[in-house]
């Protein structure tokens, strides 16, 4: 789904100036985007496979939820409303916890770079899995895995035909801002 997002400069601050989000992955112009590490007090990690039909990384597991922010949005509604959309699960801004702001770009064909700056989040899971129900248009699949699993797949990224190819250093700080809070 095309949707008008906010156009970032190279240091993530904004231009003033807005586009359409397939505009800005041609033209590889930086913009927005929120994810959100949902985890259990059990030590377990929630991952979102992401959908056969997607642009980029189809069927690869990736964040809990992530999606571009609207523009003239807040990223607090941002990551608010994607986690609804994407796993069906209301939550309040209380339950997000940013842990930081991290730059990416990705090129993926020759005409699509995405240039984003994720605004990270980590959400505890208060709630069963089955009680969770994905976004069919964005999502194949949810899964929970033991932190410990998660953190040794994404390790020098040796699973590179199953995890969406974010930087280890990406990975680590995530893994390692769950480990702080278990």
């Amino acid at each position: 789904m095309d949707e008008r997002i906010d156009i970032l400069d190279a240091d993530g601050n904004f231009t003033g100036k807005t586009a359409m989000k397939s505009e800005a992955h041609t033209m590889g112009w930086f913009h927005p985007t929120v994810h959100i590490w949902c985890y259990t007090s059990g030590g377990k990690i929630l991952l979102q496979q992401r959908g056969k039909d997607k642009d980029t990384h189809p069927l690869l597991w990736d964040v809990s939820v992530a999606g571009h922010v609207g523009a003239g949005e807040t990223i607090e509604r941002s990551a608010l409303r994607e986690v609804k959309e994407e796993i069906g699960l209301k939550i309040s801004v209380e339950q997000l916890e940013k842990i930081g702001v991290f730059k990416s770009v990705q090129r993926h064909q020759e005409n699509v770079t995405d240039c984003e700056f994720h605004h990270t989040f980590l959400c505890e899971l208060l709630v069963p899995l089955a009680h969770l129900s994905k976004q069919e248009s964005e999502v194949e699949a949810l899964a929970l895995l033991p932190l410990s699993q998660f953190a040794e797949e994404t390790w020098g990224m040796a699973n590179l035909k199953k995890y969406v190819p974010h930087a280890t250093d990406y990975y680590a700080t995530v893994i390692k801002a769950i480990k702080e809070r278990l």
